[in-house]
């Protein structure tokens, strides 16, 4: 496999197109930016921006990122394995593994918390935190059980299984189940079924450390107009929902070995795949939700199955053809206001990821 930076001098018009739609990303709300596209045996990068303010290196196309809500992607698959194991029943309400966590428990079943249609109240709902408040809060732990309690003490939103609507707390729940039923934290589960099996050298579970090790690019957030270093931050609000870190080659290993079924079953790899009716999700270019894995349809037809994700200071994306030959990873290290997230950032970053899809 061929492994290259896109060459200035190029004269293919969809990677000049990809290098056009990830440079703009930098003029509107991004310090930088590197999506990582593979076809076939070829693999190339297209990167732009800056590792940091004040500094002229560029993004490092090897560094790590905070890779937020495709840690939910790894979730799932731990959950399924031990599906697999006969350890969870999928359709088992969760209040049977999690007495007392949850007063809807006898209501809400496991597959409800992995497809986002258990109608759990989003946590993170009441933990926005832009400008004062993050910085108040960057580096404070929480507990995952406290955590959920902010779900707990609502009404459910929905009647499970009757629509979705994405929340944070349905993974949150996940990570505790996984402890219930192994006696070992979900990062435990995580590092020994998928991170060392695969030689995912690159890839952490920082619990409450702040810092991102090794090479990386930094992440800000706009406060008061500022551009304010978010890069340092207690993950643990996010914990089983999105605290990751990777970087794009150890997420390209992982997404190959999840869709050529070298970490599923057959029949829970299809569970994974079962979606809720399209109709019901609004995300971007989404078309339905599985078991924390999503198929998603391009510009130009083609389809991905992957995930996105978001946290202070990073965005993230992966997508792969099912049968793994067609896949692409990016980290985005932002400089926006969240409030200002939707709208002409959102669809510059729709707009980069047609670019590379289109590359497939």
């Amino acid at each position: 496999m061929t492994d290259t930076m896109v060459k200035p001098e190029t004269k293919d018009p969809k990677r000049i197109r990809l290098q056009e739609a990830v440079d703009k990303l930098v003029t509107v709300g991004a310090a930088g930016a590197q999506f990582r596209v593979t076809s076939g045996d070829e693999t190339f990068t297209v990167r732009a921006g800056v590792r940091k303010y004040g500094d002229d290196d560029p993004v490092p196309t090897d560094g790590k990122f905070r890779i937020a809500c495709i840690t939910k992607v790894f979730v799932a698959t731990v959950l399924l394995q031990l599906v697999a194991e006969g350890r969870i029943d999928l359709d088992k309400p969760i209040g049977e593994y999690l007495p007392g966590l949850l007063p809807q428990g006898g209501e809400v079943a496991v597959r409800n918390l992995l497809q986002h249609t258990s109608g759990l109240y989003n946590h993170a709902d009441a933990f926005q935190r832009p400008g004062d408040r993050f910085e108040r809060d960057r580096y404070k732990h929480f507990d995952p059980e406290d955590l959920v309690k902010i779900a707990a003490d609502k009404p459910l939103n929905f009647t499970p299984g009757s629509t979705f609507e994405y929340s944070n707390t349905n993974y949150i729940v996940l990570g505790l189940l996984i402890k219930a039923v192994t006696g070992r934290s979900y990062a435990e589960e995580i590092r020994t079924r998928i991170i060392e099996p695969l030689g995912l050298r690159d890839t952490v579970l920082p619990g409450d450390d702040p810092h991102i090790p090794g090479s990386h690019a930094r992440g800000y957030m706009k406060i008061k107009g500022r551009s304010v270093d978010v890069t340092e931050m207690n993950p643990s609000e996010a914990c089983s929902a999105g605290e990751m870190i990777s970087t794009t080659k150890d997420l390209d290993t992982f997404l190959v070995a999840l869709v050529t079924g070298k970490l599923l079953q057959p029949e829970q790899l299809e569970q994974m795949k079962t979606t809720v009716p399209p109709e019901w999700v609004t995300l971007p270019m989404s078309n339905g939700y599985g078991l924390g894995f999503m198929p998603l349809v391009t510009e130009r037809g083609i389809s991905l199955w992957g995930h996105g994700g978001g946290i202070p200071g990073y965005a993230t994306f992966i997508g792969a053809t099912l049968d793994g030959r067609q896949r692409l990873e990016s980290s985005i290290t932002l400089d926006i206001d969240p409030d200002d997230f939707s709208g002409v950032f959102e669809d510059a970053v729709v707009d980069a990821i047609n670019a590379a899809a289109d590359c497939l």
